[in-house]
């Protein structure tokens, strides 16, 4: 897992969001079964995930960078915008996004390869985007499936 600071990620993927999306509502007691759900149908090689807006205090983010040796001093102290958070292979882009859902905090996930994309705020509402429709079914379906609560019509405008 790797920290640095990109500037103009979140303002790209604002600029142009893909094409197709799907919002659902961030089942916070049941993250880890949500998190695996969705990425159920992908073999991710990364995942890079930045942070657009801290609300409060990042808990999870920093403990999972601590769990990677990854010292808080080297996190910014006033948590600011953009900080990217990069991880390698499946078990690590599940820790990450799981944090970053159960954080009061705004980003944008990208893996690679990049079939889907996620806008996550901290009003507790996940968007899924991908080019093809085919990509965005293969991860909502599954949700749908397992019970996770679709926003239906909800549209995410930047």
């Amino acid at each position: 897992m790797k920290l640095s600071q990109i500037s103009g990620e979140v303002e790209r993927f604002r600029a142009s969001p893909l094409r197709y999306q799907q919002t659902f509502s961030t089942p916070l007691k049941d993250l880890h079964r949500f998190v695996a759900t969705a990425l159920s149908q992908f073999r991710l090689e990364t995942g890079t995930l930045t942070v657009e807006l801290v609300v409060f205090e990042p808990e999870n983010l920093l403990k999972l960078l601590a769990r990677h040796s990854i010292a808080p001093e080297s996190v910014p102290a006033e948590y600011t915008m953009h900080v990217t958070i990069t991880a390698t292979g499946q078990v690590e882009i599940a820790e990450l996004l799981e944090a970053a859902l159960g954080d009061w905090v705004n980003f944008v996930f990208v893996p690679a390869p990049e079939l889907f994309a996620i806008y996550a705020d901290h009003d507790e509402y996940i968007t899924f985007f991908a080019d093809k429709e085919s990509d965005l079914l293969l991860v909502t379906t599954e949700l749908i499936g397992a019970g996770f609560k679709l926003i239906p019509g909800w549209i995410r405008e930047f």
